[in-house]
């Protein structure tokens, strides 16, 4: 029985190990829910920002599933310089065994598609509602919300927000 579940687990990673071809591209799968940006897209790597730390998916990654917090989404494509950059507000990244990684996000924007001052503005006015929001309510949950989410875009975008 042990045996069993041993050579079952093993197989993937053996599989992996002993493969002959270069694999260098990945397939990515880039979903919202009004939107599909990326649908078997060849990419060579995509960085994650995961809710327990930021990592790095390329071909024949292991297995993974994360939940992902408010940051950059970086899609690194074949012979490109520089990465496609994503803010992303939540959502979830899967990658299976076969060097297919599916990421679904409620929202997803572009970083060259923010404004600064935008986001600064965004920032101070939920700070403001923060803090004139009754302590434990609804209006507040959402107004931290609000902040976290534009000090991350702010971050994102190399601002300091205080």
């Amino acid at each position: 029985m042990l045996q069993n579940i041993l050579r079952r687990a093993a197989t993937p990673v053996v599989r992996r190990m002993m493969s002959t071809e270069a694999s260098s591209a990945m397939t990515l799968n880039f979903n919202l829910p009004n939107e599909t940006i990326y649908e078997g897209a060849k990419v060579s790597q995509v960085i994650v920002p995961g809710a327990t730390g930021e990592y790095g998916v390329t071909a024949d990654h292991v297995p993974i599933v994360a939940q992902l917090k408010a940051g950059i989404l970086q899609i690194l494509h074949e012979g490109a310089g520089e990465p496609e950059k994503y803010f992303v507000c939540g959502g979830f990244s899967i990658t299976h065994d076969n060097s297919v990684t599916d990421i679904t996000c409620p929202e997803a924007v572009k970083i060259d598609d923010l404004d600064p001052a935008v986001v600064s503005s965004a920032y101070e006015k939920a700070k403001t509602a923060y803090a004139s929001a009754e302590a434990g309510s609804f209006a507040q949950a959402e107004a931290q919300v609000e902040v976290e989410v534009n000090k991350s875009m702010g971050a994102a975008l190399g601002l300091t927000m205080v």
